[in-house]
């Protein structure tokens, strides 16, 4: 992907290198070798890919609901096609094992599918009016220009989330992927263009991500914005935001409390926790990250979540039986490194994992690690780790374990296990998240809504949900004369 031609700038339906030719490089992180370059877009191309917008938002606003769900439908079905040759490309550049790549695109097509049905689902309301000559009702329109910004550790499936929604509304979008891993997002661009969106209707620019951000959510012709990245990130594109009175959607960071009861099967409960932690090593917003075990349970959950990680291969996506690969970049593990150093210094035990693997000298690889008897005073138990790192904590009742769980700025999602339904139940409705899991550790998919509370953001995206953020309603009262 990296060397074909249709890769770079895509402004106005054509692909195209940075006006200043500067370029970015991009590592394959489980060699730290460089694998290709992006463009460094410079203020004039983000004013092309404004224009371009504009212009993309004006015809693709006027296509018809259903011919935009035909469209959306075309591109669902160009990468289904091509998902094992896009999971290598997205496997060099973010070091996930081939199965869950595969899984990920499939995942990213079934946003394009779902949200092909949408388009034709934007229902607006009637109401009687107070006489015979008056007709009231509210409308729905697609908001304007999107800008989208999308993170590293999910480089297909978070970019679809945004622009399948956004073009089933009737917005145009101009997306910004994560410099660590672009080309499955011009990927997904590529197949936009092949299913014959007019131009302008989705464009993509790389570079600096802070000057980019800056640039297009200050300009007047953009009129949503859409992020999933961290907290802090967050906030700066929120006061941004603010200065234009902009819509914007926030999926921001996470730190999931996971609380496992007595009478929950505890084997399965443990073994389900640790394959979820581990997946995308660690690096997942709405990854179980701190695990409360109740007493009597806290032995026997433990050992079996070190054993599961024990039972981990390590290694490049390409390397025979690998279901663990490395972290993104080298800041990931550094903070990896200092999430364990903390816990230990504050009374916690390594069960497993704890440190780089010994028989790999490059890349940014850090054990499957497992931490017993971590205090609330540990870093890890503050703040989002973002690593393969899983701290596990006794907790005595639901009350306790409540306002443990609830004792975090976070609050994008938390999960359960308990047999007892009364339990489960309250413990679902007390944490303060914006999804559950209940016995379940996969929640996401394309027709379930996806966003926290609190610190964790605003606006949900999939579902019949998601594509609301995408529209402003218009109220339209008529008097016959």
């Amino acid at each position: 992907m990296y060397h074909d031609r249709n890769f770079g700038l895509y402004i106005g339906g054509e692909w195209s290198w940075s006006a200043g030719g500067g370029k970015k490089p991009v590592l394959d992180p489980a060699t730290e070798d460089v694998i290709g370059h992006i463009p460094d877009a410079t203020p004039e191309d983000i004013e092309r890919a404004l224009a371009s917008a504009a212009a993309g938002f004006k015809a693709w606003r006027k296509v018809p609901a259903w011919e935009r769900g035909a469209k959306l439908r075309r591109i669902s079905d160009l990468l289904k096609a091509r998902i094992d040759q896009l999971a290598v490309v997205m496997s060099t550049e973010s070091g996930k094992p081939l199965a869950e790549s595969r899984g990920e695109w499939m995942a990213c097509a079934e946003q394009f599918e779902w949200y092909a049905e949408e388009a034709r689902r934007i229902y607006g309301q009637s109401y009687e009016g107070r006489d015979a000559a008056t007709r009231m009702a509210v409308i729905y329109q697609p908001v304007g220009v999107v800008a989208a910004f999308s993170a590293w550790n999910f480089p297909a499936l978070l970019p679809a989330r945004k622009i399948a929604a956004a073009l089933a509304a009737g917005c145009s979008v101009i997306l910004k992927p994560a410099s660590e891993a672009p080309a499955s997002a011009a990927a997904i661009i590529a197949a936009c263009h092949e299913a014959g969106l007019p131009a302008g209707a989705v464009n993509m620019v790389t570079g600096n991500s802070s000057r980019i951000a800056e640039q297009l959510i200050r300009a007047p012709i953009v009129r949503k914005v859409s992020l999933t990245g961290s907290t802090p990130v967050g906030k700066q594109l929120l006061h941004l935001c603010a200065d234009g009175v902009k819509k914007a959607t926030m999926e921001l960071g996470g730190h999931a409390p996971v609380v496992v009861f007595e009478d929950a099967d505890i084997d399965s409960a443990a073994e389900a926790c640790a394959r979820a932690k581990f997946r995308n090593c660690g690096q997942v917003c709405a990854s179980p990250s701190r695990f409360y075990v109740q007493g009597g349970a806290y032995d026997a959950f433990a050992a079996k979540f070190a054993e599961v990680a024990r039972q981990l291969t390590i290694g490049r996506f390409d390397q025979p039986g690998v279901d663990f690969g490395p972290m993104a970049n080298a800041r990931g593990l550094d903070h990896a490194k200092r999430l364990v150093a903390d816990a230990v210094e504050h009374g916690a035990s390594v069960l497993s994992g704890g440190k780089p693997p010994a028989h790999l000298s490059r890349g940014y690889f850090f054990e499957p690690t497992v931490l017993k008897n971590v205090g609330d005073d540990a870093a890890i138990m503050r703040e989002e780790p973002f690593a393969p790192i899983a701290p596990i904590a006794r907790f005595d009742n639901l009350d306790e374990v409540v306002e443990r769980a609830n004792a975090t700025p976070f609050g994008l999602t938390g999960y359960v296990f308990s047999r007892n339904l009364r339990t489960a139940t309250l413990a679902a409705e007390a944490i303060e998240v914006g999804m559950v899991g209940v016995n379940e550790v996969i929640i996401a998919s394309a027709e379930a809504p996806f966003g926290g509370v609190k610190e964790s953001g605003m606006g949900r995206e999939g579902g019949s949900l998601g594509i609301r953020d995408y529209l402003e309603p218009k109220f339209i009262k008529t008097r016959l004369i």
